[in-house]
């Protein structure tokens, strides 16, 4: 090794790059960056591991348009390298960022998986409970720190279409974990059902919940939250206990 101080970077960066692309359902680009040095790896010690991913779809069809993170001194067992692997000896903290677009949202709201979470739900429209349908949900991403939602929905017992618009104000609870919607304004819909917009706006924390972004071994924490037109950036701690390994 050596002979090639490359060559323990190289194998390490593609065992990183195969165990990550394993947990994604789509990779459009990954690119994984291992700094270190041979007689450092013999001693377990790793400068530095950068993260660069664009369209990584996780669970659930939710996709990011970007996503990076940065670790330092990262401490490994020397021995797994040989296996290709990179087994950490003791948990590091990370930078991480997470850019998603307004495409990315619509898309995981017209999953089949939040299809079904709506879907399930047996909601009071007019005085009377029924099951919706979401028939076409347009999210959008006017600037100003605002989300905005316009939906479509079929009352199933009755074949009645129902519209339903809010826009609201995302902030990130105390713990980082989730993302609540405040300062809702209602579109003209707001008489129709309090419980069906409701169940919209949990939906949208629901999909915005930064759970969604963890990887094995890797958790987030997010400080920051920001909000262009068209675009959503999460900048975050990230706690990693392993990196993935194929």
């Amino acid at each position: 090794m050596a002979d090639n101080p490359g060559l323990g970077e190289q194998a390490l960066n593609k065992a990183a790059e195969i165990g990550l692309s394993s947990q994604l359902d789509e990779v459009e680009n990954l690119d994984i960056d291992i700094k270190t040095d041979p007689l450092k790896l013999v001693q377990g010690e790793v400068d530095s591991v950068t993260i660069e991913g664009e369209g990584l779809v996780m669970q659930k069809d939710l996709r990011m348009e970007e996503f990076d993170m940065q670790m330092t001194n990262v401490a490994i067992n020397p021995l797994s390298v040989a296996f290709g692997k990179i087994e950490l000896t003791k948990p590091t903290e990370a930078k991480a960022q997470v850019v998603l677009t307004e495409a990315d949202i619509n898309r995981a709201f017209n999953s089949e998986y939040v299809r079904s979470q709506l879907q399930s739900q047996k909601i009071h429209v007019n005085g009377q409970l029924t099951t919706i349908e979401p028939q076409n949900v347009e999210f959008r991403l006017p600037g100003d720190g605002k989300v905005a939602l316009n939906a479509s929905v079929k009352l199933v017992e009755t074949g009645e279409n129902q519209q339903v618009a809010f826009s609201a104000v995302p902030k990130i609870s105390g713990n980082g974990k989730t993302v609540a919607l405040e300062n809702v304004e209602y579109g003209e819909s707001e008489e129709i059902s309090p419980e069906l917009t409701k169940a919209l706006i949990d939906q949208t924390s629901e999909i915005l919940n930064l759970s969604n972004f963890d990887l094995e071994g890797m958790s987030l924490q997010v400080n920051q939250l920001k909000i262009e037109v068209g675009k959503l950036t999460l900048q975050a701690e990230a706690y990693v206990e392993k990196i993935p390994s194929p």
